[in-house]
């Protein structure tokens, strides 16, 4: 009771100053002395707000890490491409998410995936992607979010079509709840040659052979 009186009696008198002095600085000395009371006052008898470096713990935190740790959307190709496979694309491009058995966790489904990326062969397959690949990021245990960087196109076709550069791919997949978003695009040029199909065709074979529903693509 005695605090509210405090900040009824000190209010009243800032009333008084604004009506009393309507000058420019009298309105700024009045509202400093309200802005006073409710910090010295109100703000100790009725709430405690938490420190700045509170508001870095506890949920602030989690909060914040569950923002950064979204998941990454997987785009949808050009319309009509003809150097791109995406599930979230429709028409020719569309191809089906891989899904991992129900008998296996997500946990599990990530690192079958991790292992059978990293078997795919440097040097190779099927004449394509004879360049080699990489991850350029790799957030598969945390994040369900990977992409992969294939090249192509070397010697006298790279130097002919590409100033003398292999070709680059870009394999992408990011973990949903039950299945797994991908796409398989090449930055540049009309059509991949078929790079992109078998590339995705032979990794679905080998997520088959681990009970994987992993069809494969046709040609663009």
């Amino acid at each position: 009771q005695a605090c509210c009186r405090q900040v009824l009696t000190t209010v009243a008198w800032s009333s008084e100053m604004v009506r009393a002095r309507r000058t420019g600085l009298g309105l700024v000395v009045a509202v400093t002395a309200v802005v006073f009371v409710a910090q010295s006052v109100i703000r100790p008898a009725f709430v405690q707000l938490p420190a700045r470096r509170d508001l870095l713990s506890g949920a602030a935190v989690g909060v914040l890490l569950g923002s950064a740790q979204a998941a990454q959307a997987i785009d949808a190709c050009n319309k009509d491409a003809n150097n791109c496979y995406s599930t979230a694309s429709s028409g020719k491009n569309k191809m089906a998410a891989w899904k991992w058995p129900s008998s296996s966790s997500k946990s599990d489904a990530v690192a079958t995936l991790k292992s059978v990326l990293e078997a795919y062969p440097k040097e190779g397959q099927n004449g394509v992607d004879q360049g080699g690949w990489s991850f350029a990021v790799d957030q598969l245990s945390d994040k369900g979010y990977a992409r992969l960087e294939y090249l192509s196109g070397l010697g006298n076709f790279a130097k002919f079509f590409n100033g003398g550069k292999p070709f680059v791919d870009d394999l992408e997949v990011q973990f949903e709840s039950d299945s797994v978003s991908v796409k398989s695009a090449s930055r540049v040029g009309d059509s991949d040659l078929g790079v992109n199909g078998k590339r995705l065709n032979f990794i679905a074979a080998a997520l088959r052979a681990k009970g994987w529903e992993a069809a494969d693509v046709g040609p663009l």
